[in-house]
């Protein structure tokens, strides 16, 4: 004697009132391979693949007694796996979700850079403080101030060519004892 399998919609009528679970675990056999596919298909990933049949299959078990057999039972099911990816694609555009592991050595990076500039800011004043009044002066000028040296030679009374000289040997006494201390 030969046995024809029931048809999905046959099965649903017959055995989701009484045996539900049976009901639902030949369908998940019948149709699992194929959400999957089209989960493949849309998002190219096998893992949010396999997340996403797991998690249509859990909505289709909760919705099955609402199956009202406008259509066939694999279109339904078909029609739920693409809006349910597509949701999930849409969504996962809009939020933009970094992974933790990125924002940890994001925020790493950061905090060293954070350091590394106070520490040399750090050792550049202490370098500042090390010349002479004079010195000082013309750089926070030039520097802090903005100014020109125009501007700078007519404040200080001096000519254009000796305030750029005083202002490179003042910078060249910073670097080496930058240098100096950041050894050190």
């Amino acid at each position: 004697m030969i046995v024809v399998p029931l048809s999905d919609e046959e099965m649903i009528r017959q055995y989701l009132p009484s045996q539900p679970a049976q009901c639902f675990e030949t369908l998940y056999n019948r149709y699992v391979n194929k959400v999957y596919r089209r989960c493949l298909s849309m998002t190219r990933d096998p893992l949010k693949a396999e997340d996403f049949t797991h998690d249509i299959f859990l909505k289709v078990f909760h919705k099955l007694d609402a199956f009202q057999e406008r259509s066939s039972f694999s279109t339904w099911l078909y029609s739920i796996a693409y809006n349910y990816c597509s949701d999930q694609i849409r969504l996962a555009r809009r939020l933009q979700v970094t992974g933790i592991d990125e924002s940890v050595k994001y925020d790493i990076a950061e905090v060293k850079e954070g350091h590394l500039h106070e520490e040399t800011l750090h050792l550049v004043s202490k370098a500042m403080e090390t010349l002479s009044v004079g010195e000082q002066t013309l750089l926070r000028l030039k520097y802090e101030d903005g100014m020109s040296i125009a501007d700078i030679a007519g404040i200080s009374q001096l000519k254009e060519s000796t305030v750029k000289m005083r202002l490179k040997r003042s910078r060249d006494k910073i670097y080496r004892l930058y240098g100096k201390m950041y050894t050190a």
